[in-house]
């Protein structure tokens, strides 16, 4: 009489493994291409901010945020409602840096207006009308701010203009500074640190001490 269980031959076992090691190999491999293109992503911020100082001061003569002569050179969008008073009561205009934290959302901060100025310059994409700046201010590919001031953001930077990007994973900060940098969070002309940033300097984090989940701000100087 013939028994009527039957099961899986160690060759169909073999298959089945094989497949599920397929499987799992494409998801590893699409997740890090996914993680690779963020953190170009977040270097193509980094390496573009200068290419609208240096294109804007090459076109006006003056820097974006800082132009004393907006309104001439980009007409009287260039003080529409949110960045209203940066044309007219802000005395720091002209003076050569960009005033104000790079996370700011205040309308009368440089930081602010750089962003509506290069993009009336057709510099950069984005809105230009600014009636609500925090809205209008861009991000980068994990949706954390982006911008650029004159101060130093991270205790030991030097340069003169500062691009910050926040919310980063802890795993592409140490890539990104390993890309572009000297592969250490803590030293060099991009670092990383804890946020929030307030406008005082923060301490950069040592490699060692990043967690790759945990978000931070990477900050780049030229």
């Amino acid at each position: 009489m013939k028994n009527g269980q039957g099961g899986f031959t160690l060759v169909e076992i073999a298959i089945v493994l094989v497949i599920i090691g397929l499987l799992l190999g494409g998801v590893l491999k699409g997740q890090e291409l996914i993680n690779s293109a963020k953190v170009k992503n977040f270097i193509n911020d980094f390496k573009t901010m200068p290419l609208f100082i240096y294109g804007y001061q090459d076109k006006f003569k003056a820097l974006p945020g800082d132009d004393a002569n907006v309104t001439t050179h980009l007409g009287s969008a260039a003080t529409a409602a949110g960045v209203t008073l940066l044309a007219v009561t802000n005395t720091t205009q002209g003076n050569g840096r960009i005033e104000g934290n790079y996370n700011s959302s205040t309308g009368t901060d440089e930081t602010v207006a750089f962003w509506q100025q290069v993009r009336l310059a057709n510099l950069a994409s984005g809105a230009t009308g600014f009636t609500t700046p925090a809205s209008d201010m861009p991000t980068n590919a994990d949706g954390g701010r982006i911008g650029v001031q004159s101060t130093a953001p991270i205790t030991g930077m030097s340069g003169s203009y500062f691009v910050c990007s926040e919310g980063v994973q802890g795993r592409f900060a140490k890539q990104i500074d390993v890309t572009m940098d000297d592969g250490n969070t803590a030293t060099g002309s991009v670092r990383v640190a804890a946020g929030p940033y307030t406008g005082t300097a923060l301490t950069g984090a040592a490699t060692t001490s990043i967690v790759d989940g945990n978000t931070y701000i990477v900050c780049s100087s030229f």
